[in-house]
């Protein structure tokens, strides 16, 4: 046989596979790079129930050119006597992204858990236990005596 065979990757019939015309656009070792090679978007596709135990999970990650979900801008119209009262802003229902957190260098300055941390979004009233508040942190020290 003068043809090589190739094999695909993967384990219990899972497998990976890329498109040899974008060769390195499939991630090594990971399924949802922060930065994904050609400027692709992570998306996974799954087709179990969330409650089902882990080994029937069937998912697929897809790595694509445009996000499956695209539209415009939504538009405000008017809504009449409805309000939701959220302080006067209303919610965005845009897609959003950012870029990823940047984690700071000990060599640039030392931060703890307290200074690291920093909201990223709310709704309702976080205090009276009716809403919900999402933090980040990144912190590369101890928190030393406080």
């Amino acid at each position: 046989m003068a043809d090589k065979l190739k094999y695909l990757s993967g384990f219990g019939n899972d497998f990976a596979s890329e498109d040899p015309r974008c060769p390195g656009s499939l991630p090594q070792g990971q399924n949802n790079p922060q930065v994904c090679p050609y400027g692709l978007y992570a998306e996974q596709l799954s087709g179990t129930a969330f409650t089902a135990p882990r080994e029937y999970n069937q998912r697929s990650w897809l790595y694509r050119i445009r996000p499956s979900v695209l539209h415009r801008p939504f538009q405000k119209i008017p809504q009449g006597e409805f309000s939701n009262n959220w302080d006067e802003d209303y919610p965005n229902p845009n897609q959003l992204r950012w870029h990823p957190f940047e984690i700071p260098k000990l060599s640039d300055v030392k931060v703890d858990f307290v200074e690291g941390l920093g909201s990223i979004c709310g709704a309702g009233d976080a205090k009276t236990r009716h809403g919900v508040g999402i933090h980040i942190y990144a912190c590369n020290g101890s928190m030393e005596n406080k």
